[in-house]
């Protein structure tokens, strides 16, 4: 029966897995689509360079929970798995772009999508401690995630093409969570 069910956003299995801070750090982790798009944060902004390695991920982490904070009220944002999915298509991009897109555009960009990220995010959290519990820990998840997307561009800057390349491949794993929300 598995089989025939979609795997859209494999970290959105529902309210099961939410007990906690440590569920919360890993949750970023366990869901390809999460774990792809928080690393593609930090690599945006680190591309960018200058303020934007600090402002992209801080844009899009204050999305996010914005967003959480939506869901945990009830409100479900429109095409949720199709908004998060297009967000790889979108980091993957401008990631794999020759020039990074300007501080204004990136942020505004990533700020979106952390919206719908957050969202997902929301709707799982239970209304108890242990849901703030889960959503520091998701948030301390995500910013380790967007460290490590900067670090790796940092730490690649003498390969311009891997970095993109990573960026095209991203944006080829969204495509195809994409297709499966259709």
């Amino acid at each position: 029966m598995a089989a025939l069910t979609p795997s859209l956003a494999f970290a959105h299995s529902g309210g099961l897995h939410v007990h906690g801070l440590f569920a919360g750090l890993e949750h970023p982790l366990l869901g390809m689509d999460h774990l792809l798009a928080m690393v593609a944060v930090g690599m945006i902004g680190a591309r960018a360079g200058g303020r934007s390695i600090a402002l992209v991920p801080l844009f899009f982490v204050s999305a996010m929970v914005a967003g959480a904070l939506l869901g945990m009220a009830g409100i479900g944002l429109p095409s949720l798995e199709t908004g998060i999915a297009l967000s790889l298509v979108v980091f993957g991009a401008m990631i794999g772009l020759a020039r990074p897109l300007p501080l204004a555009a990136a942020a505004a960009l990533t700020a979106l999508f952390g919206l719908f990220h957050g969202n997902a995010h929301g709707l799982e959290i239970p209304e108890s401690a242990g849901g703030i519990a889960y959503a520091a820990g998701f948030v301390l998840g995500t910013s380790m995630l967007h460290a490590i997307g900067v670090l790796s561009v940092l730490t690649l800057a003498r390969w311009p093409t891997t970095v993109r390349t990573a960026g095209v491949a991203t944006s080829l794993a969204g495509m195809a969570m994409a297709v499966q929300a259709f």
